[in-house]
């Protein structure tokens, strides 16, 4: 790559240096870290006492990062852009090209700040890691640090379906991942208790089904099936959606911070909004009755009314993904349904689980010819997979296992260790499941026993799950989040020989305390056992 020098200006200090641990502080551990010798840990540099003073007043900003990123003066911060410079400074180290992109070089010396990387990617994350040390340290440390990702899928998942928080939330959140250095957001736009993207083929998806008269989902959900929805405008209706500006809007925030945006459409299951919406695609029953949980596999039109929707996602979101649910399908009625046992009769499918198989395929090719990959939750692999699905593994690890053998891609985020709705103590309020804890959730490690390894580039990362049941307000999602996605983002970032727990409590604690000041409501890391 043609080497491009923005700034000018820099001629370093000694780089003789000492070994530290960890920098103080800083969250995902960098690669490698050292202290300049002669310094005492502090950097009196070229950056004036303004500029510092307005380093620690933009750490932290929602604004676009040409607004929001370290403004110094060229005199103070020199910037290149080559890849076979950050080459001689990785010494031989091998990297992937999807981690060279990501890779930096920061150093700062008693002349300035120097950034080199490969990519205005690695530009970027070497500037979140400067953020930080801006919050967290007041004079600066005089330091060099090396750093690139350990994996390349690091992400959230956010439920608006359940209860909806709207933009402002999702900005705030993104904002905070950025710092992080976690570059995918999982979108879960539809489930059961409310469609929450516009489309305009079918406006009665947000026209009836985004409003619902409770606003707590267990007020509203009656019978583990559902309660009633309201038309858009009925005095005391709770809910909301996003509008196609709206998601135009959250894309380019998130693209500026390199940041990918997945969307998920639900089917075959949690389409009970969808049925209520539209009754005709769900199964026909004796009786004259209609299933109230899934979209039926069987009638054509079912099919017709998901590519319409995908079409205009597919317009809305540049993401290479799209994330099609698969999961919890009761497929009870299917064996009732006419319509089902004529696709499975000609078909030549032998079972329930086939017959999900072949809507989940059918789906990948009709994503394949807009340029898109498929991911579903674990159970597609029920039944058979399709060819070039991606497997996000949520019942532990044995599915994700199982996919990576198969030659599939595999994003781990087991319930026991990565579902964020889950308490971090016996009594949190309004939390659901087991036990776990920041401990818990860092100490997960995605190649486990049985990863080849040349199976190992097949484990594309990690990702924390935010579902919402019993979590209706923002502050309340913020609490579930902090300080555990910290644990996550380090996973997925960290080298895993540095990463280690009594530090990181040490320097989620600190990092807790600077995002509270920035207004996140998050839980004390130091209380959890």
């Amino acid at each position: 790559m043609k080497g491009i020098l923005i700034a000018l200006a820099l001629a370093c200090g000694s780089m003789v240096a000492k070994a530290q641990a960890q920098p103080a502080g800083l969250i995902p551990a960098p690669a490698a870290y050292s202290v300049h010798a002669g310094t005492e840990g502090r950097c009196k540099s070229s950056i004036s006492s303004k500029e510092m003073a307005g380093l620690h007043e933009k750490a932290f900003q929602l604004k676009p990062q040409a607004e929001a990123v370290l403004q110094l003066s060229p005199k103070a911060q020199a910037v290149r852009i080559s890849r076979k410079a950050l080459l001689r400074h990785l010494k031989g180290r091998k990297l992937a090209d999807w981690q060279l992109k990501s890779a930096y070089l920061l150093e700062l010396g008693k002349k300035g700040i120097k950034i080199v990387a490969a990519d205005e990617e690695g530009v970027f994350y070497a500037r979140q890691t400067l953020r930080m040390m801006a919050a967290l340290d007041s004079s600066l440390t005089c330091c060099t640090i090396l750093d690139w990702p350990r994996f390349r899928y690091r992400g959230v998942m956010l439920d608006e379906s359940r209860h909806f928080q709207g933009k402002n939330f999702v900005l705030k959140q993104l904002e905070m991942m950025a710092l992080l250095k976690m570059n995918r957001f999982h979108f879960h736009l539809v489930d059961n208790p409310g469609w929450r993207v516009q489309i305009d083929a079918y406006p009665r998806l947000t026209n009836l089904t985004a409003w619902r008269p409770q606003a707590y989902f267990w007020d509203w959900e009656k019978n583990e099936i559902g309660g009633p929805f309201v038309e858009e405008g009925t005095p005391g209706a709770y809910g909301g959606y996003y509008t196609k500006q709206d998601i135009a809007d959250i894309l380019s925030f998130a693209k500026e911070r390199f940041i990918e945006v997945i969307p998920e459409i639900e089917m075959p299951g949690h389409n009970y909004e969808t049925r209520y919406a539209f009754p005709e695609l769900a199964c026909s029953l004796p009786g004259g009755g209609k299933d109230p949980w899934e979209l039926c596999p069987g009638k054509e039109s079912t099919f017709e009314f998901l590519e319409k929707v995908l079409l205009e996602v597919f317009e809305m979101f540049p993401s290479q993904y799209i994330h099609i649910g698969g999961d919890e399908a009761r497929k009870n009625n299917w064996k009732l349904c006419p319509d089902c046992q004529a696709r499975m009769k000609a078909e030549g499918l032998k079972s329930a689980e086939e017959l999900q198989s072949y809507m989940i395929r059918r789906m990948e090719r009709f994503a394949h010819e807009h340029g898109k990959r498929i991911i579903g939750w674990d159970e597609i692999l029920q039944g058979g997979l399709a060819p070039d699905a991606t497997v996000m593994s949520w019942h532990g690890i044995d599915a994700g296992l199982q996919a990576v053998k198969e030659g599939h891609d595999v994003i781990f985020t087991p319930t026991h260790y990565y579902y964020l709705d889950y308490h971090q103590d016996p009594a949190q309020f309004r939390a659901v499941g087991r036990l776990v804890s920041l401990e818990k959730v860092y100490s997960f490690e995605p190649i486990t026993e049985g990863v080849l390894e040349a199976d190992v580039p097949h484990v594309l990362g990690v990702q924390g799950n935010l579902w919402t049941e019993h979590i209706q307000d923002a502050w309340h999602a913020e609490m579930m989040l902090y300080p555990r996605v910290f644990a996550i983002a380090e996973t997925g970032w960290s080298q895993a020989e540095r990463k280690n727990w009594p530090d990181f409590e040490r320097r989620a604690s600190a990092l807790s305390a600077v995002a509270r000041k920035w207004g996140y409501t998050v839980y004390p890391p130091s209380t959890q056992q």
